[in-house]
């Protein structure tokens, strides 16, 4: 076992980054033992919370339409609150997109948290600037040729938001930031950010930032690197996933990177859940395209160091990107759902029955819908619209079906009265319903740009929480 001043040669130099949150609706309790590790291990420490994803923002500014002060981060009191002194006193810098579409709403909302634990001296900024829904209507914008076939009909238009990079968060965490409240950003910019405001990188050496921007990647989906979405069981197990740990990354001043977990959780690091995180959402591994540069991955090579330990290196960095990615998401109609359970005896062929029902009453009514209808636990996954699969199934009968209708369209009414049809068939289906239930939500479209970074300007705005609460 190594000697006390053995551990502390081998760690000088190193920065550490805990993940708290891979997505908006993850567990509001995986913080806690990534805090706890952070701070056993007394290195400077950063952590940081992803819970933004495409249509997120989007569902935001609906939010924040109904109500000025919300379109934040709903779980966002209940991921903070149990970590936030234990953060503050430990030195430890909070960065999250979670300002979703009211960054200033989320930066406020952290005020009154820190002011209630007594912490009204910490320093909270918030960076805006990702919202360009004003860029929207030049006619030159160019289409991310990935979502070039996405038809976005007459919309109208909900959000559009910038990914922006790293370089105001390491702004505000210059102007002194315990806490940096973000909207829109790229996933790996989270990372990237304290990462140079601690080592006091350059933002175009290329070699380091490919690090910061490699430990971004593999943490930034939370439990993934360590077997979330990964285990199966009998073929890939991961012990105790019920407290499947939070990833964590040890990078040097030199640009080396470690990725691990928290301590005492489930999960596993391992050359397996690296490999397949590494390569998740990733169209061209020798050109992964990020605000802060453009990531080649093809030389990485993986070494396990230890249980949970696994080392990262070769990965190389270019200059960073022109244009910067711009989602924007526009109103599709409207979504209507509905389910219905049969069970036992003769399930198969009464479900059956019921989605024949369902068209039919469909058509007979005149209601103008896009439909789906899928038995789940049949072909609720792989099958089409028009139910081939389903009418070919051969397989052994089942104890049981969930029936599920989807029907899509531009008025509200027409796609509510459809869902309601599943909620007839308690008294007008076949023997044996029961479980009904549905429900009708606004449908969110997105499509990507690419715009010239040079019209983004981003803004940071800090102050300390006695004066952000009011």
């Amino acid at each position: 076992m190594q000697a006390a001043e053995e551990i502390v040669a081998v760690d000088a130099g190193l920065f550490l980054v805990g993940n708290g949150a891979g997505f908006s609706g993850d567990r509001v309790d995986a913080p806690v033992p990534v805090v706890r590790t952070l701070r056993a291990r007394g290195l400077p420490a950063a952590l940081f919370f992803e819970v933004l994803g495409e249509r997120t923002v989007a569902l935001a500014q609906l939010e924040r339409q109904r109500d000025p002060e919300r379109g934040y981060e709903p779980m966002l009191e209940r991921l903070l609150e149990p970590v936030l002194a234990d953060c503050i006193e430990g030195g430890i810098r909070i960065i999250g997109n979670f300002g979703g579409a009211n960054p200033e709403g989320a930066a406020r909302c952290i005020a009154r948290l820190a002011n209630r634990q007594g912490l009204a001296g910490t320093r909270i900024a918030f960076v805006e600037g990702d919202d360009v829904r004003h860029l929207m209507a030049a006619d030159d914008l160019e289409v991310y040729e990935a979502d070039a076939g996405i038809d976005v009909a007459d919309g109208a238009l909900v959000a559009a938001n910038a990914y922006l990079d790293a370089t105001p968060l390491v702004e505000a965490l210059r102007m002194g930031a315990d806490v940096v409240v973000t909207g829109r950003t790229g996933d790996p910019s989270l990372v990237v950010a304290p990462v140079v405001h601690h080592f006091g990188w350059d933002q175009d050496d290329w070699t380091r930032l490919a690090a910061a921007t490699t430990a971004g990647h593999l943490l930034e989906c939370g439990a993934q690197l360590a077997g979330g979405v990964f285990f199966d069981p009998g073929y890939k197990d991961v012990p105790d996933p019920a407290n499947i740990g939070f990833p964590i990354a040890e990078i040097g001043a030199d640009g080396s990177l470690l990725v691990t977990k928290a301590d005492d959780t489930g999960g596993a690091v391992d050359l397996r859940s690296v490999k397949e995180q590494l390569l998740y959402e990733v169209h061209d591994p020798a050109a992964y395209v990020t605000p802060d540069l453009v990531l080649d991955m093809t030389g990485i090579e993986l070494d396990q160091e230890g249980p949970d330990r696994v080392r990262v290196r070769g990965m190389r960095g270019a200059p960073r990107p022109a244009r910067l990615k711009v989602t924007a998401s526009f109103e599709g109609g409207f979504l209507g759902e509905g389910e219905v359970s049969v069970a036992g005896p003769n399930a198969l062929a009464r479900a059956r029955a019921a989605v024949d029902v369902l068209r039919r009453r469909i058509a007979m009514r005149g209601l103008q819908v896009r439909l789906r209808i899928d038995l789940i636990g049949v072909d609720s996954v792989h099958d089409s619209d028009d139910g081939a699969l389903a009418r070919a199934f051969a397989g052994n009968e089942p104890h049981d079906i969930r029936i599920r209708l989807a029907a899509a369209g531009a008025d509200a009414d027409t796609v509510d009265q459809a869902a309601r049809e599943v909620l007839a068939l308690l008294c007008c289906g076949p023997a044996g319903t029961g479980g009904a239930r549905w429900r009708t939500t606004r449908r969110i479209v997105t499509r990507s740009y690419l715009v010239d970074r040079a019209a983004i300007e981003a803004k940071v705005h800090c102050a300390a929480a006695r004066e952000l609460a009011n």
